[in-house]
């Protein structure tokens, strides 16, 4: 007979386990929850019809979004397991298989709804619009751990979220852009406006993974009770100098596919 004893969730230690897990809970949830649904509306948008009637690109945003779910399905892939399906229980071990599952099959999906060569499809179904995707998504991350950096004390860690914010704030008019069929509306040809904005992000990216962890590391240490938490806001700002250096990589491999489609299948 297994006897519960819920003492463990009003002692001290118990009630912070409860605190360190219930973000990374909430938000395992919110992108399984986020991708059903919709996932199901993309499926019966499509099989009623009404998907032909929307004033989008439904091809630009179903891979937009194939590619967006992707990314979130393998972060809540890595996170459940490793905090939750450690303690053995068969439901945390079936969800995170589950989710592994999902993650294989929204790939599958990106594989298969991204413009072949030769192929004409939306911008979003290139390599270059699925990097702009992978782009945000990664800012998104960047974002979400700058609260223990107090950047706002310091210029240039400023510099390095202004870098973050302007390069975010681009990748997303593009997306948002291409699905509203709104790219008319640049000043220049668009791809030349992606190729400088690209050329102009790597710059700046090159600046921020220099800056960032000589301000953010200098007299700054991991404290000595992180190795006894769950969670440490000081791990943050090596989230951050990854991530950083990891978009850096996307925004080069951006310019160089950016480069080729104005210089080389424009002019053939």
């Amino acid at each position: 007979i297994v006897m519960l004893d819920f003492r463990t969730l009003t002692v001290p230690v118990g009630l912070v386990r409860i605190l360190d897990t219930h973000q990374y809970w909430t938000l395992c949830m919110f992108v399984w929850c986020l991708c059903f649904c919709v996932t199901f509306l993309i499926l019966v948008l499509e099989l009623t019809g009404i998907n032909t009637k929307l004033p989008i690109s439904w091809d630009d945003f179903t891979t937009a979004f194939a590619m967006l779910a992707t990314l979130l399905v393998l972060a809540a892939s890595v996170i459940f397991p490793t905090i939750f399906a450690k303690y053995g229980y068969g439901l945390y071990v079936g969800a995170s298989v589950t989710s592994c599952l999902a993650f294989i099959l929204y790939a599958v999906e990106v594989g298969l709804t991204r413009a072949k060569p030769g192929e004409l499809s939306g911008f979003l179904s290139t390599v270059p619009g699925l990097l702009k995707v992978l782009e945000a998504f990664v800012a998104c991350i960047i974002f979400s751990c700058l609260g223990y950096s107090g950047y706002w004390f310091k210029p240039g860690l400023q510099w390095c979220v202004a870098v973050y914010s302007i390069c975010f704030i681009f990748a997303l008019i593009v997306i948002i852009f291409t699905i509203c069929r709104l790219l008319s509306l640049f000043p220049a040809p668009f791809e030349k406006v992606l190729c400088g904005c690209n050329v102009m992000a790597v710059l700046m990216y090159m600046t921020a993974v220099v800056i960032w962890p000589l301000y953010s590391f200098k007299d700054s240490p991991r404290p000595a009770n992180c190795s006894n938490s769950l969670y440490c806001p000081w791990d943050d700002l090596v989230v951050v100098s990854f991530m950083t250096c990891f978009n850096l990589v996307a925004y080069i491999v951006d310019t160089v596919y950016s480069f080729r489609l104005v210089f080389f299948v424009s002019r053939s």
